[in-house]
């Protein structure tokens, strides 16, 4: 049997993309989505990405699966688009040695011209981890970003960096509260006290949120009471195939709260 590490360059090949979708807590729509990889080897199963993509990035294949991912993306908002389904944007994870290739911008532009996307529905999501690494290099990487009018969202904020300055030097547009604070409300009051600031901040700064990992209830009503409209989570919905995500963005709605 191939090391895992020869393996992935077969998932290039045919990985496969799923969804994550999140919705608008008051009422139940459908505002966005993102996109989770998922592998599905007919050796080894179903392999996680926390298993495969560390892997990859050493190796470099991350550049190719990175890339597959985003023409998959864009090949299928652009059948939304024909089909005169509803659309919405769609979060695509970038890794940090994808955030540092010089042609990232060359590379997104010419996808995003070969299948006719408006740039806007396309949403870039960096780590804080990745984008404090050269904060002058990020500020000049995320300017060419937006110039192409893509939009850029801070991932798992509150848990990589300690100090959020940085925040009003970098052209970002979301931010996506941690799911390592969500899920502890109601037990732990120093996460809700967090989540409170980062709502606060966002809202300053004029930044849209959403909170990840939404798995209860309870959590839906805190979040919104709180000013943080937009959320995703368990309690919606799994990840799901591409095909059964287009026939919630037919239905529109998701259970409301």
């Amino acid at each position: 049997m191939l090391p895992l590490a020869n393996r992935i360059g077969e998932a290039v090949k045919k990985p496969m993309v799923v969804d994550n979708h999140h919705i608008r807590v008051s009422c139940g729509i459908v505002t966005g989505a993102e996109a989770l990889i998922r592998w599905f080897h007919p050796d080894l199963g179903l392999i996680s990405p926390v298993d495969f993509i560390p892997i990859a990035e050493e190796t470099g294949a991350i550049r190719d699966i990175g890339e597959w991912v985003l023409r998959q993306v864009c090949r299928d908002h652009a059948e939304w688009i024909a089909s005169g389904a509803a659309v919405v944007s769609v979060a695509v994870n970038l890794s940090a040695v994808q955030f540092r290739d010089v042609n990232l911008d060359t590379t997104l532009r010419r996808i995003l011209e070969e299948f006719n996307i408006p740039p806007h529905l396309l949403e870039l999501e960096l780590t804080e981890s990745a984008l404090v690494e050269d904060i002058d290099q990020t500020v000049e990487t995320l300017g060419r970003l937006k110039a192409l009018g893509l939009t850029i969202a801070i991932d798992e904020f509150g848990s990589g960096y300690s100090s959020f300055g940085y925040l009003t030097r970098f052209p970002i547009d979301c931010l996506k509260i941690d799911l390592s604070f969500v899920c502890n409300i109601p037990s732990n009051a120093d996460d809700m006290t967090v989540i409170r600031a980062i709502i606060g901040m966002a809202k300053n700064l004029d930044l849209k949120l959403v909170a990840e990992g939404v798995e209860t209830v309870e959590q839906a009503r805190f979040l919104k009471d709180h000013g943080c409209d937009m959320a995703q989570g368990y309690l919606f919905s799994r990840p799901v195939p591409v095909a059964v995500f287009r026939r919630v963005l037919e239905d529109g709605v998701l259970r409301p709260v």
